[in-house]
């Protein structure tokens, strides 16, 4: 029964480690392609008002 347990904390660890590499893989993804969106709307910006 013990043994039951612990292999069953060990995947949750595991599958917790697996979820928050992916969630702060897309976050980091997220955010660079926010960074340049945004770097291109502001180049085009100075485009037009010049």
């Amino acid at each position: 029964m013990e043994e039951r347990i612990y292999k069953i904390m060990g995947g949750s660890g595991a599958l917790n480690i697996v979820i928050g590499v992916v969630s702060l893989v897309a976050g980091i993804t997220g955010g660079v392609l926010l960074i340049i969106s945004g770097a291109k709307l502001l180049s085009g910006k100075s485009k037009i008002l010049f």
